[in-house]
């Protein structure tokens, strides 16, 4: 199928180009700028790499640039007997290559098994050298690995799931031997001919974009209904309608125990006990927070008075101010904060309330 409908499209490309159509220029807007980004990325370091043999290799390009986590995909000819093998020699079926797809991906946002559980889902993995209407051994499937500490992954994975099937599961699990880049009009095909063959069903598309959401923000902004039940008047006054509670008759001003402050209205971390100083105006006084992006900075000029007001960035709650009269040796700043616009959590409680990995920021002095 593949191969009647690629030498239909030259036929009809050198018509289109003769009369000066510019077909072969047709892409979608940005892919050349995501790839030239994706080239980047996948210069880092960190990111490793993995090779699927799943048929049509169109399709399994497409299928596996939808995933977040995966920064980059070429196409090409994988596992044959031969060197640099044309489009030609790989159908002949006398080269032993098989039509695969080299996947980067940043295992910080991806995991490798996630890719073999969604691989699995365009494939019969119990099909002998065919995928949809593609027959031959070029359409065989595998997963080929470069690194030797995939190699577990993998073949546990797909012994897994082969547990799905009453058939034998025909995936190959092996190294790379070889991998050759194949011609230029096979990247990227359906991005360039969207309505181009493939032995995919369309849906799979989305549920690849869908399968690997972006994880919720751990710290997220809280509805000043929901928070109006959870605070106490006085919690809600100060966040909320930005109110400051009574000097020395607050609940921090003169505590010491080692631990952290976290925003009320969140639970987000801002400030530590070891940059929390007396400064015998009544709250609590900080040289400065965890780190600057945690907290926004306004100018206020309420109550007759220019200061800067200080608030979580992540949950917009006042926090309080802060005055350029803190102690030379610690920065010179004060943040002057409400403790009705914090939590503290003791040290000994820290790991067990999951703010554990905070524990170093005690050890400095």
């Amino acid at each position: 199928m593949k191969n009647i409908l690629i030498v239909l499209g030259i036929i009809l490309g050198i018509a289109v180009f003769a009369a000066g159509s510019g077909l072969f220029k047709k892409t979608k807007p940005n892919v050349v700028e995501v790839k030239k980004e994706n080239e980047k990325i996948m210069d880092n370091k960190n990111v490793r790499e993995i090779y699927f043999a799943g048929g049509c290799f169109w399709g399994t390009e497409h299928f596996f640039q939808q995933i977040r986590g995966v920064v980059g995909t070429e196409v090409g000819y994988a596992n044959g007997n031969t060197q640099n093998p044309t489009y030609e020699e790989v159908v002949s079926h006398t080269t032993g290559f098989a039509e695969t797809v080299k996947v980067k991906y940043d295992p910080e946002q991806v995991d490798l098994k996630l890719l073999i559980d969604l691989y699995f889902k365009t494939i019969d993995p119990t099909s002998k050298d065919q995928q949809g209407n593609d027959r031959g051994n070029q359409y065989r499937t595998g997963i080929y690995y470069t690194d030797k500490n995939d190699e577990v992954t993998v073949k546990e994975e797909v012994q897994k799931l082969a547990k799905n099937y009453s058939k034998p599961v025909l995936v190959e699990t092996i190294p790379l031997k070889n991998f050759y880049r194949a011609e230029d009009y096979h990247q990227d095909y359906l991005d360039k001919n969207p309505g181009g063959y493939c032995h995919i069903e369309p849906g799979l598309f989305e549920m690849a974009r869908k399968a690997n959401p972006l994880p919720k923000p751990a710290y997220q902004k809280q509805d000043k209904k929901v928070l109006k039940e959870k605070l106490t008047a006085e919690q809600y006054n100060v966040t909320q309608e930005n109110g400051t509670e009574r000097p020395f008759q607050n609940e921090y001003w003169n505590e010491t125990r080692e631990g952290i402050y976290v925003d009320i209205t969140t639970g987000e971390p801002l400030f530590v006990s070891t940059d929390k100083f007396e400064s015998g105006c009544g709250w609590p006084s900080f040289s400065k927070p965890i780190t600057k992006g945690l907290i926004d900075e306004k100018m206020d000029r309420s109550h007759g008075m220019t200061r800067v007001e200080v608030r979580s960035k992540t949950g917009d709650a006042h926090l309080g101010h802060v005055f350029t009269d803190g102690p030379e040796d610690k920065g010179g700043l004060r943040y002057c904060i409400n403790s009705a616009s914090l939590k503290f959590i003791p040290k000994v409680e820290m790991e067990s309330k999951g703010y554990g990995k905070y524990l170093p920021l005690l050890d400095k002095k």
